[in-house]
């Protein structure tokens, strides 16, 4: 009877012995944990996600430059623009003088595809802005030299227009739901035909001069071009299907303009009077 009284006694001791050594140590204090720390800490995941490029105000900043950009392109083709349409000795001399167009074309295919295609000039402080530049050059006396040949009334006309029809189709891609990226296999289709129908064209009027069929590809050039300035529009949102990188501030820009210059040459071709 003692024995098992003491066989319970060490039992309980042995148990609560491995009781105590299993209970977990107290938390520390705020004080404790907190003590030599100046800053909070934060995960990669925070990091990434509080610093990725979807960022709004780093988009804001992306679409402010663009635009920037993109009003002193134009300025300063508006300005050549005027230029050769309203000076009668400039005029005469860049008509008399066809040379300077194939050069400036060369300047402006070279430009245009290292711009395109090479990535790292593009993004190249300042030589990105250096090949824009010449880029610009080029392609404003390129459109200053097709607008001396059509009436000054007709030149500003086009003008006008070009600039509401860029303006309405800006406030469309800014404030629409609808997603113009999406659609960027019904711009490649249509790019294919109007490449074809630029081939029957140079095949047919050497040999008859057919005004409709001008007047026809001119019209479906400035609606491709306006969908195109609709594309490129909603790629500097950041809220479609597809954006641009804010990187890529040049290229936006190379692509916006390039779009307001085509379709301003198209309306000239539809709605333009050639000099006599």
């Amino acid at each position: 009877m003692t024995q098992g009284k003491l066989l319970l006694a060490n039992k309980s001791a042995n148990g609560s012995s491995s009781g105590e050594a299993t209970v977990a140590p107290a938390p520390p204090s705020y004080e404790e944990a907190t003590a030599g720390t100046s800053a909070p800490c934060y995960s990669d995941a925070e990091m990434l996600t509080e610093f990725t490029w979807d960022d709004r105000n780093i988009r804001r900043v992306f679409i402010r430059k663009v635009y920037a950009i993109l009003m002193i392109q134009l300025l300063v083709t508006f300005a050549i623009v005027a230029i050769f349409t309203f000076c009668d000795p400039v005029k005469e001399y860049i008509q008399s003088n066809p040379g300077w167009y194939w050069a400036s074309y060369a300047v402006f295919f070279v430009t245009y595809l290292t711009l395109s295609c090479c990535s790292a000039p593009r993004r190249q402080f300042p030589w990105n802005l250096i090949l824009l530049a010449i880029f610009t050059l080029s392609l404003s006396y390129m459109t200053g030299m097709l607008s001396s040949f059509y009436n000054t009334k007709s030149v500003v006309m086009c003008l006008g227009i070009t600039a509401a029809v860029c303006l309405v189709v800006t406030v469309f891609s800014f404030q629409t739901k609808f997603d113009v990226t999406s659609y960027q296999g019904v711009l490649f289709v249509f790019c294919m035909v109007m490449f074809i129908s630029g081939m029957v064209l140079a095949l047919v009027l050497p040999f008859q001069y057919v005004p409709w069929l001008d007047s026809i590809y001119a019209v479906l050039g400035a609606i491709l071009f306006t969908m195109f300035l609709a594309f490129d529009t909603q790629l500097l949102m950041g809220n479609k299907r597809y954006t641009i990188s804010p990187e890529e501030y040049v290229f936006a820009t190379l692509n916006i303009y390039l779009d307001i210059i085509y379709i301003f040459s198209f309306f000239l071709q539809i709605f333009g009077t050639k000099q006599e």
